[in-house]
Parts: C-alpha cells; sequence; structure tokens
C-alpha cells in the first residue's frame, strides 16, 4: 500500500490499523504535522475573531448608545449579549470546519459523512424551525437595538422590564412582579416605552402680553434644575415650541430629557417652581395638567 493510500478506514479489514500506524515514520511525521497545523490555525481564527468581533461590537454600541445617551453598563451588557451569540455561531462553525478538516486527513470518506449529516440535519430542521426562528428574530432585536435590558417594553401582549434577553427569548417583570419568558419568535411588534420615559414635558398657556416674560421664566427655572438634578439632566428643559391656542392666549411646549428614573420627581418639581414663579409674578398662567391656575392675589 502506497503512502497516499494509508489511510484509517478506506479499507475493507482491521489490517489498515496496523498499516497506518506503522507506516514509515515520515509519513506519520507527514500526517501530524498537518493535523497540528489545522488544530493550531483553527484556535488562532478562533481567537481572533473573538478579539476583534467584541471590540467591533463594543464600539459600534457605544456610538449608537452615546447619541441616545444610554447607560454604559446597558451598552456594555448588550455588547456582550451580541458578541456571545456571535462567538458561538463562528465556534461552531470552526468546529464542523475542523472535523471535516480532520477526518479527511486520516482518510475518512467526507462526502459520505456530510450526506449523512445533512439527512439527520433536515429532519432536526424540521423539528426545530421554531428554534431557527427564535434565533433568527432574537439577533435582529438585538443587532437592531430594539429594545435591551431596563428598558419597558410592550411585546407580545405584556409589558414589563426587560431583565434578560438573549437570542432565543426575553424575559420580562411587570408591575406585579410576574415573570414572562417570551419565545423570540412570537415578538412580531416591540413597543419600546423607555424613551417616552425620559422626555419632560410640561405645557404652558400663557397671555399673550406675558409671552415674553413667560418664557424667560419657563427657560430660567429649567436652567435652575441642573443644580438640584444635574446627574439626572440629559437636556435642560426649555421652550422648544409656541402655538396660539386663542386671540389672548399663546401656549408653551417646555421640552427635555430626563433619566427615566428620575423622570417623575424631576417634572414635577419643575411644575412646582413654575406655579410658585408665575403666582409670585402675580401672571394668569395655567399649567395644562394642573387644575389650579398660578394666580396672584
Amino acid at each position: 500500500m502506497t503512502s497516499a493510500a494509508l489511510f484509517l478506514f478506506d479499507v475493507a479489514s482491521w489490517s489498515a490499523w496496523r498499516q497506518w500506524f506503522s507506516a514509515r515514520s515520515t509519513v506519520i511525521a507527514e500526517h501530524g504535522t498537518r493535523i497540528a497545523f489545522i488544530i493550531i490555525v483553527l484556535i488562532a481564527f478562533e481567537v481572533v475573531f473573538r478579539r476583534i468581533v467584541s471590540r467591533l461590537l463594543l464600539r459600534a454600541v457605544a456610538r449608537a448608545a452615546r447619541v441616545r445617551q444610554e447607560d454604559p453598563l446597558a451598552v456594555q451588557r448588550r455588547a456582550d449579549t451580541l458578541a456571545a451569540t456571535l462567538h458561538w455561531g463562528f465556534g461552531i462553525f470552526l468546529l464542523f470546519l475542523g472535523a471535516g478538516l480532520l477526518l479527511a486527513e486520516v482518510g475518512l470518506n467526507v462526502s459520505a459523512l456530510i450526506a449523512g449529516v445533512g439527512v439527520v440535519g433536515i429532519a432536526l430542521g424540521l423539528g426545530a424551525q421554531t428554534l431557527v426562528r427564535d434565533v433568527l428574530n432574537g439577533m435582529f432585536i438585538l443587532i437592531e437595538d430594539q429594545y435591551g435590558v431596563g428598558d419597558l417594553v410592550t411585546v407580545a401582549g405584556a409589558t414589563g422590564t426587560v431583565v434578560e434577553i438573549n437570542p432565543r427569548r426575553t424575559v420580562l417583570r411587570d408591575g406585579d412582579g410576574n415573570v414572562h419568558s417570551i419565545p423570540n419568535s412570537s415578538i412580531t411588534v416591540a413597543v419600546n416605552r423607555t424613551p417616552s420615559l425620559r422626555r419632560l414635558h410640561v405645557t404652558i398657556d400663557a397671555p399673550f402680553h406675558d409671552l415674553e416674560r413667560a418664557v424667560q421664566i419657563a427657560n430660567e427655572l429649567g436652567s435652575a434644575l441642573l443644580e438640584t438634578f444635574g446627574a439626572d439632566m440629559l437636556v435642560t428643559p426649555s421652550v422648544a415650541a409656541q402655538t396660539a391656542v386663542s386671540e389672548t392666549v399663546v401656549r408653551l411646549d417646555v421640552i427635555g430629557d430626563i433619566r427615566p428614573a428620575a423622570r417623575w420627581g424631576v417634572e414635577a418639581e419643575y411644575r412646582r417652581r413654575l406655579k410658585l414663579r408665575f403666582a409670585e409674578e402675580r401672571m394668569r398662567v395655567t399649567l395644562v395638567g394642573i387644575s389650579a391656575q398660578a394666580t396672584g392675589n
């Protein structure tokens, strides 16, 4: 038997074992060198992929988070989840690739093996269609950043705070403390309510003759909030729009961005300060949503 035919299983008798192991040392060394080279290359690919993908994902997610002014911890968590998912997929690919190369090196008929595995794969695929849809949908949710851990969302008829998200499922905790485990394949529409929780929006109806003073007070008090809630302020509240309600009344929309956890406290304090200040200035100004007018004596 020539060296080219020294394979492990490519013969009909067990004598092939003895022939393969008793082959000349150069042939064995040649096989060992190739196998070692294949293993080293696969490990190098895995290491390089992990480092490059982790860095690229973290940079991309961090860049998007800076624009959205998100919590750095949530950014890191989302990047880690994406990286772990891609590492898992790439690891499976390398495993099959390495197994094929090593088996081909020792002489196994890889073509027949692939055909057999293909038949089994089809059978498993038919039985695991839901799992495949879960993973694909979960990947798109993570990549598109539809929502993340800590966000208040409504998905598949359930509303709650996201406590875990991975390629297979999303876990929510609702206001009563109930935990909802939702397969990603069942999520067709996702409503992320967290961005609206960051928005401070106060509407003021001011008389036309006091319009300039009302705008000035609203902006001054919005800037003054920085002294009290500086760590929670993302965008300082200020008058963003003016709309005529009638011939004598103009509606002012004060807009600002606050961290979701502090939104209600900051807005309540801002309304309180506006009411007191307008009363002090003896201005007939109405804060929409508050029945009493800020009217002086």
